[in-house]
C-alpha cells in the first residue's frame, strides 16, 4: 500500500518555515500536520476485512428487507375471519394443510377454515392474513394450550390434522412486512461510516460481499532510549520499563489503525535510522517517542534532522518547539521514497500521550478519511480545592476526571505521572493567556473516552 498520496510534496518542511527559535502554537502545528496528511486511497475489500474501515460511497439497498412478508413467531398462519371470536371455551377448529418453513420456495395456500403450521422467518403463505402463536393453540394435540411445537422429525404427521385456536388475531398480527426494515432504493449506509459488526451485517443482508473503503492505516510506533527495558525483563540500575510504545500502540489501535509496536531502540543515530528505514515497508504513518529535546543523547533529532536534504527532495523532518505544556518539543515531516509521514513525540509518558491525542490521533483519522478527526470537547465546571496555575504563553493540558458537567484534576502537572494519567478520562485545557483558573470556572475539556 503506497503512502505517496499522504503528503503534498510542494509543502517542504525541511526548508520552509521560521528558524529554530520560533515557538509554534498548538493550532499551527496541528494545521501543519493535517495539511500534509492525506486520506489513503480507496480499495475494495471483503466484508470481514473491511471491519473498522471507513465507507467511501453511499450504499443503496438493492432489495427490500425483509424481501417478503414473513412470520415473527412459531405458530399457525390463518385467515382473520376464521379465528374471530375464538376463546378457551369456544376455540376455532381449523384444518392444518401443511408446514411453511424458512427457506421454503413454494408454501401451501391457506383457504377458508384452514391453517398452516409456520416457523419464524418463513414467508406468509397465500391466503393467510395473520399468524397466531403456537402458545395460543393446542398444537394439534387436542389437550389444551401448548408451550411449543414438537419437532417435525419426531412427529412428521404434525403438518396435517386439525388445530384448536383459543384467541382471535388481528390482520397482519405477528407478520413482518416486506420492506419494514429498509426498502429497495433507500440509502443503507452513508459514505464516511465506520464499518462495525452491525454495518457489516447489514451489508451482508442486502447481498454485498465486498465494499469500497479506505483501509485502516498502518502505524508503526517505536520508542528510543538506552535506558528502556521491555516488561517482564529484569531492571538494572538506571533502567526503566518501556511504557510509551505500549501506550501509543494501544492508542493508535483505539483510533482505528493497524498498529505495530517496535522494541525500544538504543541511543544510537545510525541504529535508529536503520530501524526506521526497515519499518517503512509496513507504515502509512511513523510515530517515535523520545529523543526530540535538546540533550546530548536526543538521537531522533540527530538521526532525522537532515533526512531529505539531499537524498529525498520534498521530504525531511522539522523539529520545533510548541507553546504547550506538556509536550513542548515536537517533530514532524516525511521520510522515505513514499514520503511517509512521521511524527516525533517527546519521551515523558504524559507528554507523549497528550501529544498523541492532539496530533497523531487526528492524523490517523485523516488517513482513514473520516469527516471529523477530533475528540469531542465540552465545557465543564472546575471542581478543585484551589486555583489551577498555568505558565504564561503556554496552552496547558491537565489530566482530569469528567462526570456530570464537572471536571476534577487528576494528579499534578508533571510529565512523568503515569498513574495519574491512567485515572483520567479527559484533558483540562488552560489557554495561553490564562495563568490561574479558580474553582467553579467553566473550562474547556477534551473527552478521551
Amino acid at each position: 500500500m503506497s503512502s505517496s498520496a499522504h503528503r503534498d510534496t510542494g509543502h517542504d518542511l525541511a526548508t520552509a518555515g521560521p528558524g529554530p527559535d520560533r515557538l509554534w502554537s498548538v493550532q499551527e502545528h496541528l494545521d501543519d500536520v493535517l495539511a500534509t496528511v492525506r486520506p489513503l486511497d480507496p480499495i475494495e475489500l471483503n466484508l470481514l476485512d473491511a471491519q473498522g474501515c471507513v465507507l467511501v460511497d453511499d450504499v443503496t439497498v438493492p432489495l427490500s428487507l425483509p424481501p417478503f412478508d414473513n412470520s415473527s413467531m412459531d405458530g399457525y398462519a390463518v385467515r382473520v375471519t376464521d379465528v374471530a371470536g375464538a376463546s378457551g371455551e369456544f376455540p376455532a377448529v381449523l384444518e392444518v394443510v401443511g408446514d411453511v418453513a424458512a427457506g421454503q420456495a413454494d408454501p401451501v395456500a391457506v383457504g377458508p377454515g384452514q391453517a398452516a403450521r409456520i416457523m419464524t422467518g418463513a414467508p406468509l403463505p397465500p391466503g393467510a392474513e395473520a399468524v397466531v402463536p403456537v402458545e395460543w393453540t393446542d398444537g394439534g394435540l387436542g389437550a389444551g394450550p401448548v408451550a411449543g411445537m414438537r419437532a417435525r422429525s419426531l412427529v412428521p404427521e404434525g403438518d396435517r390434522g386439525h388445530v384448536q385456536v383459543y384467541r382471535p388475531a388481528e390482520e397482519r398480527a405477528h407478520v413482518r412486512a416486506k420492506g419494514s426494515d429498509v426498502r429497495s432504493g433507500e440509502r443503507a449506509l452513508a459514505a464516511g461510516t465506520v464499518l462495525g459488526p452491525p454495518q457489516i451485517g447489514l451489508l451482508a443482508a442486502i447481498g454485498r460481499g465486498t465494499v469500497r473503503v479506505r483501509p485502516r492505516p498502518r502505524v508503526v510506533v517505536l520508542s528510543t532510549g538506552s535506558e528502556l527495558v521491555q516488561p517482564d525483563e529484569r531492571l538494572a540500575s538506571g533502567q526503566i520499563y518501556d511504557s510509551n510504545s505500549f501506550a501509543l500502540t494501544a492508542a493508535a489501535r483505539d483510533a482505528g489503525a493497524i498498529a505495530y509496536r517496535v522494541g525500544a531502540v538504543t541511543d544510537d543515530a545510525d541504529t535508529l535510522r536503520s530501524t526506521i528505514e526497515d519499518q517503512l515497508v509496513r507504515a502509512d504513518l511513523m510515530v517515535t517517542t523520545g529523543g526530540v529535546s535538546v540533550g546530548a543523547y536526543d538521537v531522533v533529532k540527530e538521526a532525522l534532522a537532515h533526512v531529505g536534504d539531499e537524498d529525498e527532495p520534498g521530504g525531511g523532518v522539522d523539529f520545533r518547539k510548541l507553546a504547550m505544556q506538556p509536550g513542548k518539543p515536537q517533530g514532524f515531516g516525511s521520510i522515505g521514497p513514499d514520503h511517509t509521514p512521521l511524527l516525533a513525540l517527546p519521551g515523558n509518558p504524559v507528554s507523549s500521550y497528550v501529544s498523541f491525542e492532539l496530533f497523531v490521533r487526528p492524523a490517523i483519522r485523516t488517513l482513514m478519511g473520516l469527516p471529523d478527526v477530533h475528540r469531542p470537547t465540552v465545557t465543564a465546571s472546575l471542581a478543585a480545592n484551589r486555583a489551577l496555575t498555568s505558565p504564561k504563553g503556554r496552552r496547558q493540558f491537565l489530566r482530569g476526571s469528567h462526570a456530570d458537567g464537572s471536571v476534577t484534576p487528576v494528579g499534578g502537572s508533571g510529565s512523568h505521572l503515569v498513574a495519574a494519567l491512567a485515572q483520567a478520562n479527559a484533558l483540562i485545557v488552560v489557554p495561553e493567556d490564562t495563568e490561574s483558573v479558580e474553582p467553579g470556572t467553566e473550562v474547556e475539556v477534551v473527552l478521551l473516552g
